[in-house]
């Protein structure tokens, strides 16, 4: 087979990896637990390019992204329960439905009179899936996959409390709520450790709540102070480098001399 542009040439491709005897003995045996946390890794790998602005691999991580689609799918299929063409199906009704501004007779919307409506329409369909299947009216907080990122997950169970009025309306009062949790983290440090673990999850989700008002995402905040903290580690590592040493071989004095050197820099 040879490359192609073509949706159909990939689908082929991954029918012949699933294809018993003939097939890749490592791809026959996967199922969709297995191939999960390979969906999520490729997610990740999506978000890291662009967070690095890496445009040619952006390309191909999103090539890597759309295999896992088309793994679930051709499973799906070879169980008998849907195919990739039902996937793309039941996305453009969502767009088509989701969109009634653009495809209906809604009218033009500003950016947060459109997030309204999305949301309206998401409850709707909530609402109407629940019907179909018999169950009880969930609660306000439910429908956040357990499976994502916490700090992602704290931010939507965050979002959906303010929702229906279980929020601060200042920042200023998040922050007083991350000092309290620091004091009660103080005060458990001479007890139980799980306790005062306890207490750090409690802060997480406080500043989780400030990034939250300020309209940042945790993820992508973190993974910033991420990048950051390895930039000027390397250059302690640089500069210990030039006269001989290795960290293990430095004092903690020394490199956090050199920490506010190159925090200087910057």
């Amino acid at each position: 087979m040879t490359p192609s542009r073509d949706i159909g040439r990939l689908l082929a491709i991954m029918a012949a990896l699933r294809t018993p005897k003939t097939g890749c003995p490592w791809d026959l045996e996967q199922n969709f637990a297995t191939i999960a946390p390979y969906t999520l890794e490729e997610a990740y790998e999506v978000a890291d390019a662009i967070a690095r602005d890496d445009l040619t691999d952006l390309k191909e991580e999103l090539g890597d992204l759309l295999l896992q689609v088309v793994f679930h799918a051709r499973m799906a299929e070879e169980l008998g329960a849907f195919d990739f063409g039902d996937v793309v199906e039941v996305l453009t009704a969502k767009l088509i439905r989701r969109h009634p501004h653009v495809f209906g007779d809604e009218g033009s919307q500003t950016p947060q009179g459109v997030e309204g409506l999305w949301e309206r329409i998401k409850a709707q369909e909530k609402q109407t899936k629940a019907a179909r299947s018999g169950a009880q009216s969930a609660g306000a907080l439910a429908g956040v996959p357990v499976a994502l990122p916490a700090l992602t997950r704290a931010l939507k169970l965050q979002a959906m409390a303010s929702k229906v009025g279980f929020d601060w309306n200042d920042p200023r009062a998040v922050l007083h709520k991350i000092r309290e949790e620091a004091d009660e983290i103080e005060a458990a440090l001479d007890g139980d450790a799980s306790e005062a673990a306890a207490e750090v999850g409690d802060l997480l989700f406080a500043a989780v709540n400030l990034a939250r008002h300020l309209r940042a995402d945790p993820e992508a905040v973190l993974r910033q102070t991420n990048r950051k903290f390895e930039r000027r580690f390397a250059l302690i590592e640089q500069a210990l480098a030039a006269d001989g040493k290795k960290p293990q071989d430095a004092t903690l004095a020394e490199m956090d001399a050199l920490w506010d050197e190159a925090k200087a820099r910057e």
